[in-house]
């Protein structure tokens, strides 16, 4: 099998990255069978498992980024990729090679079927499922530590959710996938908290009280020892600072069990002072468990932890900053860091900045929503479409769903958007392309060409 053919027999399953599952199509079975026919890669190593509903990715980056500099081998699991497949198993922060994905695709191409061609086990599965028994696969083959794996979907019906952690870590809830994780906040911490394992510790940064409760209800009925934010440990955060050549980077002091001192964080906004306190009661915890992390690793993971599309600085004049919000509390979250960390432009630049918006978004999404709270803060709007998905929505659409009054110009692509927005803005602009990890993946190698 080459690499081609792999890549064809893979993405030729069913993709609910972008087919939306239905209810019965949810299941541990098939996950579960395939990784006993691969021996369980699973149980060879320690696991974190993070859910939520936003930040379980950033949060996973940084707690990967922290074991890694206290010494461990460190394997990290996550989704959607951006630009390449192999993003989403790393070890030591290098992805797995395409030869390596070869020869694990060909391994559970044959699984249930060693002696002959005709269709087995393998085409039942989905692509999910055969990604999390690759990452674990590699992760055992290549004798990782501890793996940092972050959830896909939900949780209770995740196919991650095979594993037994040493620790469960839940980043957040809001409004997101309503269509099969329910639509209230309690129905998806329901959801969220199906990855809690009995009597296995699990961290919690989820604020409202509906979803709180039954985060609560669940550790206790699971004898799952919890530490919950506002609660056990608490942060304060003092914003980035984003210029026109250079970043002051953010800062968060961490309260719990004990003081901890202020520390540099390499992400930018709230929600990531929020996420890096997740990552450090984190540690408090696995440290409870013997394993040996040292303050300094703490610091220095945080520090220089990079996690690609999540308010990332692609362009300096103008101003480029690149995230993948995807829903209304994650385009919340934009909008207060950018008003937070862009006072670092000087006053007279300030004054003459115009706000450029460039956006798509996926038809399961909150759009009106999203567009709601972006609009007011953009001067200038571009709507249009990723190519990689056909949950992706008409920019002619998107038109429709903007607030009465907000104008905005419509592009048939991705890069006709880019390039139009990019021809208009002046060096003192900014310009913040946001609404889907698609449309990130898509202009993110398009952006960094533009500034090499």
């Amino acid at each position: 099998m080459t690499y081609d053919e792999a890549m064809r027999f893979w993405y030729g399953r069913i993709n609910y990255e972008v087919n939306s599952p239905r209810p019965r199509d949810l299941s541990l079975e098939r996950i579960r069978h395939a990784l006993d026919l691969l021996g369980n890669p699973h149980q060879r190593f320690r696991i974190v498992h993070v859910a939520g509903s936003k930040g379980k990715g950033s949060t996973s980056a940084m707690l990967a980024s922290i074991l890694e500099r206290a010494g461990y081998r460190v394997g990290l699991f996550t989704s959607p990729h951006l630009n390449a497949v192999e993003e989403r198993m790393q070890v030591d922060g290098v992805p797995i090679s395409a030869a390596e994905i070869t020869r694990l695709l060909e391994d559970i191409r044959h699984l249930g079927r060693p002696n002959g061609p005709a269709p087995g086990f393998d085409q039942t599965l989905t692509f999910f499922e055969i990604a999390t028994a690759i990452g674990f696969t590699h992760f055992a083959q290549r004798r990782v530590e501890i793996a940092v794996v972050e959830v896909g979907l939900g949780g209770r019906f995740d196919s991650t959710n095979v594993c037994r952690p040493m620790l469960s870590i839940i980043t957040s809830i809001s409004f997101d996938h309503t269509q099969y994780l329910g639509n209230t906040l309690a129905q998806i911490a329901m959801e969220k908290a199906g990855i809690v394992k009995p009597g296995r510790p699990c961290v919690s940064g989820v604020r409202h009280p509906d979803a709180r409760g039954v985060i609560e209800r669940i550790c206790c009925e699971r004898a799952a020892p919890l530490r919950e934010s506002d609660r056990d440990f608490s942060f304060r955060h003092e914003p980035a600072q984003i210029g026109p050549a250079s970043d002051l980077p953010a800062r968060v002091w961490v309260k719990s069990r004990r003081q901890w001192p202020a520390m540099d964080v390499g992400l930018i906004g709230e929600h990531q002072a929020a996420n890096a306190a997740l990552a450090v009661v984190a540690v408090e915890v696995m440290r409870e468990q013997g394993l040996a992390i040292g303050e300094r690793a703490v610091a220095d993971g945080l520090a220089k932890v990079r996690w690609p599309a999540r308010l990332e600085v692609l362009g300096r004049k103008p101003l480029v900053v690149l995230d993948c919000a995807h829903n209304v509390a994650s385009a919340e979250a934009l909008i207060r860091a950018l008003e937070a960390s862009l006072p670092a432009t000087p006053e007279p630049a300030r004054a003459r900045q115009r706000r450029f918006l460039i956006f798509a978004g996926s038809s399961d999404k909150d759009l009106p929503g999203m567009l709601r709270v972006l609009a007011p803060f953009f001067a200038r709007i571009a709507l249009t479409r990723f190519a990689h998905s056909p949950r992706a929505v008409p920019p002619e659409q998107l038109a429709t769903m903007l607030p009465l009054g907000t104008q905005a110009e419509v592009f048939a692509s991705a890069r006709e958007a880019w390039e139009a927005t990019r021809r208009a803005a002046t060096a003192d602009d900014l310009i913040c392309v946001t609404g889907s990890v698609f449309l990130a993946g898509e202009l993110r190698e398009i952006i960094r060409g533009a500034h090499t």
